[in-house]
């Protein structure tokens, strides 16, 4: 192994592993702006339903264990990378649950939607983004954490 790939792995035991983390937080920026578009809406009782009270907990849920993932990806935790792909996975799962649904119900002789194409768009876009820096995240830790394990090791054969 070439002596400059060996002092990057080395720096790793003492640097944090800032990409993961952005890329958590990106995360939960998107899902943000996801839920300001949904939850800004008014449209007549459409948005006054179970269904939005329990979106409101899963946002809330989601941003404490996608801030929490991120602290553990930040120190090479490999476990949170599991956490990561769990909720970034889910993200995608969501865009069936209040997105699609909202956007195909038409109100009354208008031909309006609950969710208008520009909204629609808006919060799908948010969803795959979010959903796709999670897991970006976690397999960018999952790789460094392998990386760092081989590296204390072969430190620790070396003291041997």
């Amino acid at each position: 192994m070439n002596e400059e790939k060996l002092i990057k792995r080395d720096r790793m035991r003492f640097i944090k592993n800032k990409s993961s983390a952005n890329l958590a937080y990106l995360a939960i920026l998107l899902n943000v702006f996801y839920f300001v578009s949904v939850y800004q809406s008014d449209v007549e009782t459409y948005y006054y339903k179970i269904l939005i009270g329990a979106s409101i907990i899963y946002n809330l849920i989601f941003m404490l264990a996608a801030f929490l993932s991120s602290e553990g990806v930040k120190n090479y935790q490999k476990s949170y990378s599991y956490l990561e792909a769990l909720i970034g996975v889910v993200q995608f799962v969501r865009i069936f649950i209040l997105p699609v649904p909202y956007h195909n119900i038409i109100i009354g002789d208008s031909g309006a939607r609950v969710m208008e194409n520009g909204q629609f768009m808006f919060c799908i876009v948010c969803l795959i983004a979010s959903g796709v820096c999670l897991i970006l995240s976690a397999v960018i830790n999952f790789i460094k954490c392998n990386e760092l394990e081989a590296h204390i090791k072969s430190l620790e054969a070396q003291k041997a």
